[in-house]
């Protein structure tokens, strides 16, 4: 058995300042780059609101990782934003988190990564990932359920492991969007397709939500660092750097990517793009380009859901931790040192979803229900330093209280216009959160 270290955490601290800043980046970085351009195209009605949209996305990220930075170094303690909550409001709206993170947020996470690095896996190699295997399942479905089991058993080896496999996905994955970004930019203009000009269109500020929420799928994972801040050294000083200048990073290379596929690709054509990164590979340097860019997509993804599989977990392990949850998540292997009935619950959940739901209908789960709780999470800084203006805090936010105020204003913008536009997904996603309450009084609340 651990001994607690003087944070009172129980699981060893062996990530270092790379691998922390490398969760950001590794997590963040998965399908949404490659994907959503096009839809985002399809949004907005000119160029300038396509870049504004993804500035837009990277200053709210950037701010929310700035709030939790503030958080992290003050709790550096496994479990993240369930750590955020239940220190501010807590132990139900803690609680409902985790509620969520089991029956909606983790699970969907780990099905729609796992089934995009699977599907361009078959691609790669010039196999179809729809046919049927058993006669139920695709071969898409099980190549990506197995890709959740062995990053499960890896994470479960060490965290060691899991940080060394993050580390090298995200060198793979950060160098295949530079090589994207030099091929677009350095490719030859007169080469490129006629320039089509669209007809002028005014901007929907429903439409700009949506297209934000594209985006925001794009930069979820800036806050993963936080769940396994129980395990990383130093964090007092690691943390806040991995959240800043991990959500700096990606925000950079995002933008370079983009301007790269509008050098070969105008604004008016790419709706019709839906594989934007294979068709500017592939005007620039054949079909070479296509087999690069699945590898880069099926690498970047399969990045991603180790970085899930490294810190999604931990949330169970610190409500079972808390009494929240059953005990025995909390059991540390005394071996490996990581929560290891709390990652095998995930692969479960994970593989489960993967054999049920598609990619589509994921991505959207997840977003809708992971935004509140991020909304959740930064308003804790306002409510902890009301409340506990003497508690020591190695970092503080940087522009406080306008950049947490910046990002909870746009939390409730896209909130309220997806509600407006997307009722039904919005309502049954609440509605499945909202089921925790009586599960919390029925079987926590009474005790």
């Amino acid at each position: 058995m651990h001994e607690p270290d003087r944070f009172g955490e129980r699981l060893p601290r062996r990530i270092g300042a790379w691998s922390a800043a490398a969760v950001v980046v590794g997590s963040t970085i998965g399908s949404g780059i490659f994907r959503t351009p096009a839809i985002i195209a399809e949004r907005v009605p000119s160029l300038a609101a396509f870049v504004g949209v993804w500035i837009a996305g990277a200053v709210i990220a950037l701010c929310g990782a700035m709030s939790y930075a503030e958080l992290s170094a003050m709790m550096p303690r496994t479990g993240g934003i369930y750590v955020y909550l239940r220190e501010a409001y807590g132990r139900l709206p803690a609680f409902l988190f985790g509620w969520a993170e089991l029956l909606v947020l983790r699970p969907a996470a780990y099905g729609a990564i796992a089934l995009t690095s699977s599907q361009y896996a078959f691609r790669l190699f010039g196999s179809d990932p729809g046919a049927r295997v058993f006669g139920t399942f695709d071969a898409g479905q099980i190549t990506a359920a197995a890709l959740i089991v062995v990053l499960g058993i890896a994470n479960i080896r060490a965290v060691t492991l899991g940080a060394a496999i993050q580390n090298v996905s995200t060198l793979l994955k950060v160098s295949a969007l530079l090589a994207l970004v030099a091929l677009g930019l350095g490719a030859d203009v007169g080469a490129a397709p006629v320039e089509v000009v669209a007809p002028e269109r005014e901007l929907d500020l429903g439409l700009f939500a949506l297209a934000m929420v594209s985006v925001l799928w794009a930069y979820d994972g800036w806050s993963d660092v936080g769940f396994v801040s129980g395990e990383v050294v130093d964090p007092q000083r690691n943390l806040p750097r991995a959240f800043f200048w991990g959500t700096v990073a990606v925000a950079v290379l995002y933008l370079a990517v983009n301007a790269s596929y509008l050098a070969v690709i105008p604004l008016a054509r790419m709706p019709d793009s839906q594989l934007v990164a294979a068709d500017v590979a592939a005007a620039v340097v054949g079909t070479a380009g296509v087999a690069f860019v699945s590898a880069a997509v099926a690498v970047s993804t399969f990045g991603a859901l180790n970085g899930s599989m490294l810190t999604g977990p931990r949330v169970f392990y610190a409500m079972a931790e808390d009494g929240l949850f059953f005990r025995a998540l909390a059991r540390v292997d005394p071996r490996s040192g990581t929560p290891a009935r709390a990652i095998a619950l995930s692969v479960v959940l994970g593989v489960i979803f993967v054999s049920v739901r598609g990619f589509a209908d994921l991505a959207d789960q997840f977003v809708i229900g992971i935004w509140p709780f991020y909304a959740l999470g930064v308003l804790a800084v306002f409510v902890l330093r009301r409340r506990q203006p003497g508690r020591e805090r190695p970092y503080r936010t940087w522009g406080y209280p306008v950049i947490p105020g910046v990002f909870l204003l746009a939390t409730l913008y896209l909130l309220g216009a997806y509600l407006v536009t997307k009722p039904v997904p919005f309502i049954a996603s609440v509605g499945v959160i909202a089921l925790g309450v009586p599960v919390y009084w029925l079987r926590i609340g009474r005790r």
